[in-house]
């Protein structure tokens, strides 16, 4: 088929090359300028954008799709289908029209449960037992077009946002090529979202990822695996802030914030956390038995802020 690609992180990546390898036509790509990034802030196309040109694939980047000029571009393209994952643009209805097809959309959650921005961290975070991918007909809503196809991954207590972003990257790659497969057949059924379960999953920002105390413990394990590797939950020690890459929850109680133990164990608004993986300001991660080895100031009876 002949498809436009529309996707700029890594998640999207994988469903590309799946496209790609399967022997489809891709014939332009839309992904989000490039961006200031590393130390010396130089501008830096996006992994997608990166390797389309790689592959001699047309890239846009245009910074809206609203003005009749790029609407024009589009349709001009004479698409039989767009490919829509993690873009980071609205798409105006003629944009969604212009294709034989529609635009369809890779979406990673079980719709209608988290729509929106950050559906792998949301469905850690709230303690879901399942998530998955959708294949969505893209309507001009915030992810509320029909269901053509949907599989789900299981959330374990050892789920981290990094894995599961790799898995369900590779499940949408997979499905995105069986979608296309049946599309021209007409062996896709459209299945409107129920009105009931919606939910939102709001963007990530860095102020969530400060571990509070005074919330349960399960709660702060669960921020913990959700929040691996961005933005990287934290707690602080008078002007250092240390990062918590992994926890376990322990059946304990004591004063919020207090450390009750040698083995900082934590307690928390309703039983205690464990951090069992840390990381310094300026330093590797390292298991906290190693860390607590060679400094004193996380002794037991400190209280964290």
């Amino acid at each position: 088929m002949r498809i436009a690609f529309m996707g700029t992180p890594d998640f999207a990546l994988v469903a590309l090359k799946d496209l790609v390898a399967a022997g489809h036509d891709v014939v332009c790509v839309y992904s989000q300028p490039p961006r200031p990034a590393g130390r010396g802030q130089k501008e830096t196309p996006s992994p997608v954008h990166a390797w389309a040109a790689e592959q001699g694939i047309e890239v846009r980047h245009p910074v809206s799709l609203k003005s009749d000029e790029e609407k024009q571009a589009f349709a001009d393209l004479d698409l039989d289908v767009a490919v829509v994952a993690a873009y980071g643009l609205i798409l105006p209805k003629a944009i969604l029209d212009a294709p034989k097809y529609g635009c369809l959309n890779i979406h990673a959650s079980l719709l209608p449960r988290w729509r929106g921005a950050a559906p792998i961290q949301r469905a850690i975070l709230a303690g879901d037992a399942a998530t998955g991918v959708t294949i969505m007909q893209m309507d001009v809503g915030l992810d509320t077009g029909d269901m053509l196809l949907i599989r789900d991954i299981p959330i374990t207590g050892a789920t981290y946002a990094n894995a599961l972003h790799d898995d369900l990257a590779a499940l949408g790659g997979e499905m995105i090529v069986e979608a296309l497969d049946k599309l021209p057949k007409g062996d896709l059924v459209a299945t409107k979202q129920p009105e009931d379960g919606v939910t939102y999953a709001a963007k990530l920002e860095r102020a969530e990822a400060k571990l509070d105390f005074a919330d349960d413990a399960v709660s702060l394990e669960r921020k913990i695996r959700a929040f691996t590797p961005w933005p990287g939950a934290y707690f602080e020690l008078g002007n250092e802030r240390i990062k918590v890459q992994a926890a376990e929850v322990i059946d304990q109680s004591g004063a919020v914030g207090e450390i009750l133990d040698d083995a900082l164990t934590i307690g928390c608004g309703s039983g205690a956390l464990r951090p069992m993986r840390i990381q310094r300001p300026g330093k590797a991660a390292m298991d906290t038995d190693a860390v607590l080895r060679g400094y004193d100031k996380l002794a037991k009876g400190v209280v964290l802020g």
